[in-house]
């Protein structure tokens, strides 16, 4: 059952232009509730799905995969496809990304795409963290809403469960990778005051999608839940004119760089390769034999083999110092729990005597002069 509040998926037929709506990575439909009605309200078909592990408890999205959010909303996308002629795609935040991965995959069935802070990476150094972390804490404290308006109300989770986060971590990756196959109409929309998505995430979609027109629009007076912030009917404008202005032509879809005349160039740059070898049976040897020649003796090299050395109980210790005093320091710091009363400081400083120690040993290890050279 769920706990937050219009957590549930809406689908609201009308006209035949259709557009699919993606709320972001911890919340639900209710972070984008708004839009979608105002949209519904000016004759457009709305669906806007709950992704799997949202609306209920956030220990369920350490339970999915990234691709089952695609799933869901790829299934939504199919569905609302049998009811209209034209079909967009908007996605919020994580569910831009998702949005950008439905256009790369089924691009030539999607009319339009509109982002809104849509993220595709975070380079802050907690994020680095995450894959690591994910596998010895299961969630921790994060709010589910960045609005300057007062009264904003909950639409998602007040954790954040990291193996759902290191998740959404290889969503970024294989989006950020296949940008350059995004080649529909796009509206871009970001704030700049966001304290969730750097405003540079979209400024590197603009920079790497293949859209041969897109529309920049830029939130001064809100934070990242625009659409239940201060710009949120610059938002509903803003998107009608945007679907208006793709459906009458005046936003053309680009050129893809897999054009047949491309690939045709391509095709004949190989051929001209391949009939410049010399493949002659004749010959004693041919070009393609020189490459798989070998290049050294392979039965007088002798792989090295080394024995690492077994470490002592002092330097078992020492590893101990350090693996348990950074875990000790990372959980303080992320959880907020401090058992001892002390802060940190018992990780820290039994990770600094941890590599004092080992590396006091391995010193020793070095300075045996008895192997040397006797005078």
């Amino acid at each position: 059952m769920s706990n937050i509040p219009e957590s549930e998926p809406l689908r609201l037929l009308a006209g035949k232009i259709g557009i699919l709506m993606i709320h972001g990575f911890t919340g639900s439909p209710a972070s984008v509730k708004p839009w979608a009605l105002a949209m519904h309200e000016k004759g457009l078909s709305v669906y806007v799905p709950t992704l799997a592990g949202h609306g209920t408890h956030w220990s369920d999205l350490n339970k999915v995969k990234w691709e089952d959010w695609y799933q869901d909303i790829e299934s939504e996308f199919l569905e609302l496809a049998k009811h209209c002629d034209q079909v967009f795609v908007a996605g919020f935040s994580v569910g831009g990304a998702l949005a950008l991965r439905l256009s790369q995959i089924r691009g030539s069935e999607i009319a339009g795409t509109i982002l809104l802070n849509a993220s595709i990476y975070d380079e802050r150094n907690r994020f680095k963290l995450v894959p690591a972390l994910s596998l010895i804490l299961p969630s921790i404290p994060g709010g589910s809403g960045d609005v300057a308006k007062p009264g904003a109300r909950k639409h998602g989770y007040d954790r954040i469960p990291l193996r759902g986060l290191n998740q959404v971590k290889k969503l970024w990756r294989t989006v950020e990778r296949d940008l350059y196959l995004v080649d529909l109409p796009l509206m871009v929309a970001y704030s700049l005051n966001d304290h969730v998505v750097h405003p540079v995430c979209s400024e590197t979609i603009i920079d790497n999608v293949y859209s041969s027109d897109i529309r920049e629009v830029v939130f001064e007076r809100s934070f990242h839940n625009v659409a239940l912030d201060h710009d949120a009917e610059l938002l509903n404008e803003e998107t009608m004119a945007f679907v208006l202005d793709v459906i009458s032509g005046e936003l053309p879809r680009g050129e893809s760089i897999f054009e047949s005349d491309e690939r045709e160039l391509i095709d004949a740059e190989f051929e001209s390769i391949v009939s410049g070898l010399s493949l002659d049976q004749s010959a004693p040897t041919t070009y393609l034999d020189e490459l798989d020649a070998p290049r050294y003796d392979a039965e007088g090299f002798t792989k090295p083999n080394p024995v690492l050395p077994a470490p002592d109980q002092i330097s078992r210790f020492a590893l101990l110092g350090i693996v348990g005093g950074a875990l000790f320091t990372l959980f303080e710091m992320f959880t907020g729990i401090d058992p001892l009363g002390m802060g940190p400081w018992p990780g820290v400083l039994g990770f600094i005597g941890g590599v004092a120690t080992y590396i006091w040993r391995s010193a020793r290890a070095e300075d045996d002069f008895g192997d040397g050279v006797e005078l």
